[in-house]
């Protein structure tokens, strides 16, 4: 039996079930005009198996990678889909990662302006973070998420077993959110994670599933009446102001979750430095969950100060001339700054530089 989440949208209200068995995937094979747009992974392992039952015929494999999600990937599916003979009429099923939800939400969202779409996210990132929230978002040249659109899936399907096959590298990947979603969850969100975390790590369902909501139910409580991104729900950007950075500066090398983590790491230094957050939960924070989970470490030319301070000053959601971050504070509260300096930013990359590459 599905664990349903019911959830408000200006745009449209829309349902998440928790799957506990594969059943729901062939009632979606046999869903009325319905097309396919499937991770390249995803199809290579469950082709034969979990997917068997879905019409060749409305498949389309889309290769997926961070130098994909952009608007040509965007323009490959225009082309697949407006060969269907369903126009309004056509429902687009996702099944893949948080880039194939961004390319495809983004598509869904402005074909014939706006198609019925059902999402499948079959990774933890996506399954415990993004697949909620109604956002798309597409790179655009070197900048992060700056073109997009606000449309939810009318259904969320979300089966842990999937992550199963997830490689470890991707897997703390989406953990990097799950910690950080936790820890604004208040203290004792945390606490648990802190207790259960060896069960989610062992990729435990039941552990899984436990976490996956707490996620969910935590970006919700963010996101109520800021549906559009204009006021709290902005903190849930906490680690992604030095996360996007590293992103770019990597080339991607160093994947969504992992540079969140980063960037958790080094909003909670400068934190500490401006006598915010207690060094203790500083250290308990950085030494429990976020360093441990950080299996994809950056070069040091990815951290050079001058190329991540410029990298900051792309970020869309900056409003003044210094650099925009969200700050954890003690009793696990949560705030944004739009005064940081690139000094400051420089002196958390040498700490960093020195305690994750040494």
């Amino acid at each position: 039996m599905s664990v349903n989440l019911s959830i408000h949208s200006n745009i449209r209200d829309y349902e998440v079930y928790m799957e506990q068995s594969p059943d729901f995937v062939d009632a979606l094979a046999s869903y009325p005009q319905a097309c396919f747009a499937i991770d390249e992974n995803v199809w290579r392992i469950y082709a034969g198996t979990l997917l068997k039952n879905l019409p060749e015929k409305d498949i389309i494999v889309v290769p997926i990678s961070e130098d994909r999600k952009n608007l040509n990937t965007v323009q490959e599916l225009y082309d697949r889909l407006v060969e269907r003979p369903a126009k309004r009429n056509l429902t687009l099923i996702s099944i893949g990662g948080g880039i194939l939800q961004d390319v495809s939400g983004f598509a869904a969202s402005t074909i014939y302006r706006g198609i019925n779409w059902i999402y499948v996210p079959t990774t933890l990132l996506a399954q415990a973070d993004s697949c909620i929230g109604s956002k798309t978002s597409l790179n655009y040249k070197k900048y992060k998420n700056l073109i997009g659109t606000f449309f939810p899936p009318a259904h969320i399907h979300i089966y842990p077993a999937f992550l199963a096959t997830q490689l470890d590298s991707d897997f703390y990947s989406g953990f990097g959110e799950v910690i950080k979603l936790h820890l604004m969850g208040g203290d004792k969100s945390f606490r648990e994670l802190v207790q259960y975390a060896p069960e989610v790590l062992k990729r435990e369902t039941t552990a899984l599933l436990r976490a996956i909501q707490q996620s969910l139910n935590v970006k919700l409580s963010y996101m109520a009446g800021d549906e559009f991104d204009t006021g709290r729900r902005n903190l849930l950007n906490y680690g992604h102001d030095f996360g996007h950075a590293l992103e770019s500066t990597s080339d991607f090398a160093v994947p969504h979750g992992q540079a969140v983590i980063f960037g958790m790491l080094a909003a909670n230094l400068i934190s500490k430095k401006r006598g915010l957050l207690d060094e203790k939960v500083e250290r308990e924070i950085a030494e429990t969950f976020l360093v441990p989970s950080m299996v994809i470490k950056p070069s040091l030319k990815a951290l050079e100060i001058d190329a991540m301070v410029s990298a900051m000053k792309k970020d869309k959601k900056r409003t003044g001339d210094k650099l925009a971050l969200i700050m954890m504070t003690n009793d696990f509260n949560f705030k944004r700054v739009n005064d940081l300096t690139s000094d400051e930013v420089a002196e958390a990359l040498v700490m960093l530089q020195k305690h994750l590459l040494s």
